[in-house]
This record gives structure tokens, C-alpha cells and sequence, in this order.
């Protein structure tokens, strides 16, 4: 038999003959191994889910043009600075006073699709708008002018130093939502870009809405990428929306990080009691085998082979329950699945055997302090 060999199957009859205390050792790591896994795993999958949940609270980078307003190619150009898979939507929009009944009513131009996406928390009693020649009004609008969804609306526009008897032009759209959101938003009527230049002809955009799923400092990278290469443009991060993410971001990353390191600090204790515990009803045996002619490296071998067997095997059961552990603190919080890091096994493997290792290094070292005089005569 080999040397190796014989040394595996030392600790294996170690640890069998020790079962009780051993599990427990080997529960308490693989429980540390779970938290660690799973709370890093969450720790490194934050930053896209709170970014996921923060985009509910609508845009956080604003374009607004250098020079007054600026048009949709150029809103394009500035839209291709963003990655793809981060770019969540954009709303351009272009603002103009109309009439309703003769009475002054702000009308928005924009994309439905866009808006829908950058302000997702706007809620819409019917639909929104689907294609030309429909509007969605404001609930504040809607009061005033006792309109309802799917009535016919008439909006009116006077070209500015036209002459007085020049007719207004006028456009008929359909009302197809009732627009609530407790905001600013409710006194507007929205509808098409197409359908708001047939009735106050061409124009430029005043501002377009951006949500990136980026944190701040990336933002900031994208808003400078825009002003070089579109100077028409001038991007803006929506501070209150920014500075809220990145705090809360933070103080719920610290508080994983903090929870991680009491884990593994009891994890490491509740081993050392094992690992005394071992070595003290070890100790005749220890004083036997010195006896001997066992050196104290072979016994300091032997133990620590025991604690980083402990360890591997803990480490491997916490890995894979650490993303399961994940999931449901994904499932629970955000709503959403979490991705599995395959990086993360090796990694919880080795921290697992590094704590226990470490873990038992005092117990070791009383091993090592036996005098087999006194123990073998039972003292």
C-alpha cells in the first residue's frame, strides 16, 4: 500500500470513528460555506438587480440640447454611445401649447414605446397609444374637459406671428388612456411625434429621456462619450435617482459583506471547539503513538488533514447550496432569478478548507504539547 494511501485511510478511520463530532464540524462549515456562496453570489448580482428595480422609478440620464432644442437623428447618434444590453429605453420628447375647447393645454410629442419603457410606474386607465392618430390624456386634462377613454378629441394649434385671420389647424385623435401618475405628468396630453408635426409642423425635440441599467460611474462615462460625439447634445444624470441607487447599493453590499465575515468567524470557532474536543479525547492516543517514535509533524499531518477533508467536503456541499440559498433571497427581495457564478465553487471550496485550516491550528498545536510520559500514566 502507498504511502498516500495509507495516509487517506488514516483520516477517513479518524473521522468515522468520530462521526458525531465530526458532523458537526462538517455541518457548521458547510453552513458557512452556504452563507458565503450565497451571499456573495448576491453581492455580485446586486448592482443588476437593484438597477432592474430602480429603473420602475423612471429615467436616470436627461438630453437635453446645447444650443436650445435638437433633433431625432441626433438623439439616435447619442443613443448609440450606450451598450445594447444596458440601454433599457429612450423617450424623445418635444413640447408645444395647443387648445382644447379654446382653453391652453401642453401637448407631448414622444414615442409611446420609449415612454412606456423609461416610465414604467405611469399608470393608464385603457391603453396606451399604439399608432398615429391616437392621444393619451392627463388625468388633471381629463377632469377638466370630462373626457373618457375612446371619445374623439380635437386639438387645435395657432402658428405664432401668423396673421389673424390665418384658420388654426386642427388634428382628431382618439382617446385611448386616461394618464395617472400624482405628478406634473397628469396636466398633458401625449401622443405621437408624426401626429404633433402634422398639427404644429416640424420642430426640434426639447429633451429625451434616457434609463440605462448602468451605475453612476458608468453613467458619467456615457454622459462625456455623448457631449464628444454629439456636441448638439448635453446629457444630464437624474441625481435623485443616481445618488439613491448608488447609496442604498452600497450600504447593502457592506451589510453582506459584514454578515459574510460574522459567518465565517463562527463558523471558524464552532470548528476550534470541535478540533479541541478531538484532541483532548485523542490525547492517549497522541501520547501512545510519540511514544513511539511519531514525530510531531506526522501528528500535526494527520490533523490537518482531517480539518481541510472537513472543509473540501463542506465547501463543495456549501457551493451548491449557496446558489439555491441565492435564488430564493432572489425570488423573495427582487422578484427575479439570480445568474449561477461558476467562479464562486472553487472559490467557497478553497475559503472553506483556508477557514477550517486555520481553524485549527491551535488545537494542533496543543496536540503537538502531549508529553506521552504523563498521559500514558494517566496523568
Amino acid at each position: 500500500m502507498k504511502k498516500s494511501q495509507m495516509y487517506m485511510r488514516m483520516i477517513f478511520a479518524s473521522l468515522m470513528r468520530r462521526r458525531s463530532r465530526m458532523l458537526v464540524a462538517l455541518l457548521s462549515i458547510a453552513i458557512g460555506a452556504t452563507i458565503l456562496s450565497g451571499l456573495v453570489t448576491v453581492y455580485y448580482d446586486v448592482p443588476r438587480q437593484m438597477g432592474a428595480q430602480f429603473r420602475n422609478y423612471g429615467a436616470n440620464l436627461i438630453l437635453t440640447g446645447t444650443d436650445g432644442g435638437f433633433s431625432l437623428e441626433d438623439t439616435e447618434k447619442a443613443l448609440k454611445v450606450f451598450a445594447k444590453d444596458e440601454l433599457v429605453g429612450a423617450a424623445p420628447f418635444r413640447y408645444e401649447n395647443i387648445r382644447i375647447h379654446e382653453h391652453p393645454v401642453v401637448a407631448a410629442g414622444t414615442d409611446m414605446e420609449g415612454a412606456k419603457a423609461t416610465s414604467p410606474f405611469w399608470r393608464v386607465e385603457g391603453d396606451w397609444c399604439s399608432t398615429d392618430g391616437q392621444i393619451m390624456v392627463g388625468k388633471n386634462v381629463a377632469e377638466s374637459f370630462r373626457l373618457k377613454a375612446g371619445e374623439m378629441l380635437t386639438l387645435s394649434f395657432t402658428p405664432e406671428n401668423a396673421p389673424k385671420d390665418t384658420p388654426d389647424e386642427t388634428i382628431d385623435l382618439e382617446i385611448t388612456g386616461i394618464l395617472d401618475t400624482g405628478g406634473s405628468e397628469e396636466d398633458y396630453v401625449y401622443l405621437s411625434l408624426h401626429d404633433l408635426e402634422t398639427l404644429t409642423g416640424a420642430g426640434d425635440l426639447d429633451v429625451c429621456e434616457v434609463s440605462v441599467s448602468a451605475q453612476s460611474d458608468q453613467l458619467k462615462v456615457y454622459a462625456d462619450q455623448i457631449g464628444v460625439t454629439v456636441p448638439a447634445i448635453s446629457a444630464h444624470l437624474v441625481k435623485r435617482v443616481t445618488a439613491s441607487e448608488t447609496t442604498v447599493l452600497s450600504k447593502l453590499q457592506a451589510l453582506v459583506l459584514l454578515v459574510t465575515v460574522v459567518v465565517l468567524a463562527l463558523t471558524m470557532i464552532c470548528v476550534a471547539t470541535t478540533m479541541t474536543a478531538v484532541v483532548t479525547e485523542r490525547r492517549k492516543e497522541i501520547g501512545l503513538r510519540k511514544a513511539i517514535g511519531a514525530s510531531d509533524k506526522s501528528i500535526i499531518g494527520e490533523f490537518l488533514g482531517e480539518s481541510m477533508m472537513l472543509g473540501g467536503i463542506g465547501g463543495i456541499l456549501g457551493a451548491a447550496l449557496g446558489f439555491v440559498f441565492a435564488q430564493q433571497v432572489s425570488v423573495h427581495v427582487f422578484g427575479s432569478s439570480i445568474r449561477f457564478q461558476w467562479l464562486l465553487v472553487p472559490v467557497t471550496i478553497l475559503v472553506s478548507i483556508v477557514v477550517t485550516g486555520l481553524s485549527s491550528l491551535l488545537p494542533i498545536r496543543s496536540a503537538t504539547e502531549v508529553d506521552p510520559a504523563l498521559v500514558l500514566k494517566g496523568e
